[in-house]
């Protein structure tokens, strides 16, 4: 709980500088400002387009954006945490299609589930918030299952109420996963650390990881995202996130360990997997252990795997190993890319950007060349 609680008070103590500070500089770079600019390496260089997303800040205002999916008509719905805008609807374009939902003051995780026909989405609060006075406040989080246009299903609530959690164990989910099967992940990346395992219906089956295990490859340390792995059919995993050891850590989808790949220095979120590539926001890196204070220095992009091995870091300099061990990755300093948060993949292998903290700016988009 130490070490969640100093967690919770740094990032808060990060947000709430963020907040308090507008005039601060990110240095941002309008399209107008700069010639074309490709990011990345490799095989997955982009084209940068800042002035994607069609958007007036007077009707659809922005705060973070944490996270993007692609529904099965092509549309592309974004999840936020301003109080006017939880859920925005795009097209590929960039074209603003629908906006809902004001019920998720903390919006962070958004998932995608197909059933038969119909898509559903899995919506994460993560218990915190930005008050009228500019503080991030924190309260219990929240996951509901809804239609995509904002019909609520049902909600997973706290712990606590079916005998998981003791009294006073704070509940903050990040992010949930769905398995073929119905089951469903939820990663309490901000509340415990633990992954919560569900059936379809929401009744809880089993939960693992937290802190203090014997076996510390069961330890999660801002267990910020969860995904279902299902490059190999013929082993499903569930692949989490442990940001603050910079480590994503793979286990079987009754929680039993199989694998880690260690990330040097980057604090990353979900994985995104995508045909055989794993795709991930990093929020920021630090040449620093547990670095946080550095976070206005070193302040994110994107990095692409094929397999367990970095191949392309969108946003920040060329992946380099030595001696097969990945060395320290850092954000360019034109600063493209503003802690990223999330990565949504098109069929014709763009990416768009969710960035966090990034001066109430629209999600980016990377045009694959």
């Amino acid at each position: 709980m130490k070490t969640r609680r100093n967690f919770i008070k740094k990032t808060s103590l990060v947000a709430g500088l963020a907040a308090a500070l507008p005039s601060m500089s990110f240095n941002v770079i309008t399209k107008s400002a700069e010639p074309e600019l490709i990011l990345g390496h490799g095989d997955y260089q982009y084209k940068l387009v800042r002035d994607w997303a069609q958007l007036s800040a007077v009707r659809n205002p922005l705060l973070n954006c944490h996270e993007m999916v692609m529904d099965s008509k092509g549309r592309l719905i974004m999840m936020g945490d301003h109080p006017k805008n939880n859920i925005l609807i795009f097209d590929k374009s960039g074209k603003l299609l629908d906006y809902w939902g004001t019920a998720y003051p903390g919006g962070h995780g958004l998932t995608l589930s197909q059933e038969g026909e119909e898509d559903f989405l899995y919506l994460t609060d993560s218990g915190w918030f930005l008050n009228k006075e500019g503080q991030w406040t924190p309260h219990n989080g929240r996951v509901a299952k809804t239609t995509v246009d904002g019909k609520v299903i049902f909600d997973i609530g706290h712990p606590q109420t079916i005998g998981v959690y003791k009294e006073g164990d704070p509940f903050r989910p990040t992010e949930v996963a769905v398995a073929p099967n119905g089951d469903i992940y939820v990663a309490d990346g901000y509340g415990m650390d633990y992954i919560i395992q569900y059936n379809s219906r929401g009744e809880y089956i089993r939960h693992w990881g937290g802190h203090d295990n014997k076996d510390p490859n069961y330890n999660l340390k801002n267990a910020h995202g969860v995904t279902l792995d299902l490059r190999d059919p013929k082993q499903p995993m569930v692949v989490c996130s442990s940001r603050n050891e910079s480590t994503y850590k793979w286990y079987t989808l009754d929680g039993k360990f199989v694998k880690k790949v260690y990330l040097n220095n980057m604090f990353m979120c979900r994985a995104v997997i995508d045909d055989d590539n794993l795709y991930t926001g990093v929020c920021w890196s630090s040449p620093e252990a547990n670095g946080y204070y550095n976070w206005l220095l070193h302040t994110g992009f994107v990095t692409v795997l094929e397999g367990d091995k970095v191949v392309s870091n969108p946003g920040g300099t060329a992946p380099e190993y030595k001696r097969g061990e990945l060395q320290p990755s850092y954000q360019l300093p034109e600063k493209p890319i503003l802690h990223g948060h999330d990565v949504c993949i098109d069929e014709d292998k763009n990416l768009y950007i969710c960035q966090w903290n990034a001066n109430k700016t629209a999600p980016l988009k990377l045009e694959r060349v």
